[in-house]
């Protein structure tokens, strides 16, 4: 009986042969490796509940090639003791799931399981048994402490609405997401919180210590908080990381993956604060480590990046990098178009075609300010459509040409209800003057154009030196 878990103790043993983390990790994954796919349902056949303690001591203690002291011996005793419970938990759910009996999918029995799993785990850190490298075995129970919380979650709120629904595909990341009851979630972000804190709080040096699991595990805070949409909580974590940055390496010393999105979650939280700057900082940064097959990452990090550069470089994105995404470019080349073209027909449209995932992501306002640019594009184009001055008689026959610089408020009007300005309207068929020099004037406020508004002849003066910053006009 005991050949059958043959692959598992030789893992473990291997694992600590070569001080492989993620190897060990793998030894009380949920998932079976590829290698061994059938191991978790050989759980059950490798022993039983009654000489589980016995079988799993003589593993630990007598095991060929592996050497633990008692105390490590103990903390994986307990380890394995909580895993052997919670794979037949998993076997159960995952079995009534896959015969179509979702009801009887005790997802709640699973998180609460897992949960024992990490408590023994953590217990093992705390008490200093655990060794540096052995942390993947923190992000393996962190990572799916929170999938089974989700699951479990769902499951309830299927059985509350009485659906007999299964539960669906999982969304690793769903940001701000609306759901009501999410009453395993929020107890799982405490448990990781607990781990994020043990990490923190870890006084060894830094060759043997737990703070090569911060980023790791401050990621799989912003996730459940994100989900959660507890913003204020992330914003904790970021804190507490800058708190305690004098005995932390630095970001760049931790693998890139933690790197990409630790990035993506600090520029989405600063984009949040408006803080655009700042936001584009870290998700350049992001969005440059990401590995470039990571399709699904990218586009996550250019749906902030994409305004946040609108709004800092008043800059559009390229067409061949939308078109990297159908999502993308189903989302933005409408909106993109609609900026150059100063149409403001079109950029309502497309504010309106790409509303609800606007708004879940909370771009929607940071692009609806791409309105100042449309119009900056739009005065520009009356600016270019009004020529040139006639020399006056006298003047050099050779002198260069000048742009007129004094434009008819109603010729801006014009241009505005052209463009799709007709809900501004004085009652007659034209545009309200006064709503037009309130529009130029913010232009002008927000630095997108130089000059002023001359009320009295009715005409806005522009600059002659560069009317347009940033135009070459």
């Amino acid at each position: 009986m005991t050949t059958i878990m043959d692959g598992l103790w030789d893992d473990f043993a291997k694992a600590n042969e070569t001080t492989d983390g993620y190897l060990l990790a793998t030894t009380i994954s949920p998932e079976a490796p590829a290698s061994d796919p059938a191991r978790l349902y050989n759980w059950p056949k490798w022993t039983n509940a009654y000489s589980l303690q016995t079988d799993l001591r003589y593993k630990l203690q007598y095991n060929p090639g592996l050497s633990l002291n008692k105390g490590e011996a103990g903390a994986w005793l307990d380890v394995f003791t909580a895993y052997y419970a919670f794979t037949g938990k998993l076997l159960a759910a995952e079995e009534a799931q896959n015969a179509g009996n979702h009801r009887e999918a005790d997802w709640n029995s699973v998180y609460e399981s897992w949960k024992e799993v990490l408590s023994a785990v953590y217990r093992g850190y705390s008490s200093n048994v655990f060794e540096a490298w052995t942390i993947p075995c923190l992000y393996a129970v962190g990572k799916y402490l929170r999938i089974f919380a989700i699951k479990a979650d769902d499951k309830a709120a299927a059985t509350q609405r009485d659906s007999g629904l299964a539960f669906g595909g999982l969304q690793e990341e769903d940001a701000f997401s609306a759901t009501s009851k999410n009453e395993k979630l929020e107890d799982a972000a405490r448990q990781i919180n607990r781990i994020f804190a043990l990490c923190l709080g870890d006084r060894n040096p830094l060759e043997d210590s737990r703070k090569w699991a911060l980023y790791y595990t401050a990621n799989l805070l912003f996730k459940t908080y994100f989900r959660l949409n507890s913003i204020p909580l992330s914003k904790n974590i970021l804190r507490s990381l800058r708190a305690g940055a004098a005995d932390t390496p630095p970001l760049s010393a931790f693998p890139k993956a933690h790197q990409v999105t630790f990035n993506y979650y600090s520029g989405v939280l600063a984009f949040l604060e408006e803080d655009y700057a700042t936001a584009e900082s870290y998700l350049l940064s992001a969005y440059q480590l990401c590995n470039k097959d990571a399709k699904r990452n990218l586009e996550m990090i250019l749906m902030y990046l994409i305004p946040t550069k609108l709004l800092t470089w008043h800059k559009l994105p390229t067409k061949e990098l939308l078109q990297q995404s159908p999502k993308l470019d189903r989302l933005f080349t409408p909106f993109c178009m609609a900026i150059k073209r100063a149409d403001l027909r079109a950029f309502n449209a497309a504010l309106e075609a790409g509303e609800d995932e606007f708004v879940k992501r909370r771009v929607y306002l940071t692009l609806e300010r791409g309105r100042d640019i449309l119009l900056r594009n739009l005065w520009r184009k009356v600016f270019l459509a009004g020529g040139f001055e006639t020399p006056k008689e006298g003047e050099a026959a050779m002198a260069p040409p000048v742009r007129k610089t004094r434009i008819p408020v109603r010729e801006i009007a014009a241009a505005l209800r052209l463009a799709g300005a007709s809900e501004i309207d004085d009652g007659e068929g034209g545009v309200d003057g006064d709503e037009v020099e309130c529009m130029v004037a913010n232009t002008i406020y927000k630095n997108h154009m130089k000059g002023y508004i001359a009320r009295d002849r009715g005409m806005v003066v522009l600059s002659k030196a560069g009317a347009f910053p940033g135009t070459g006009v």
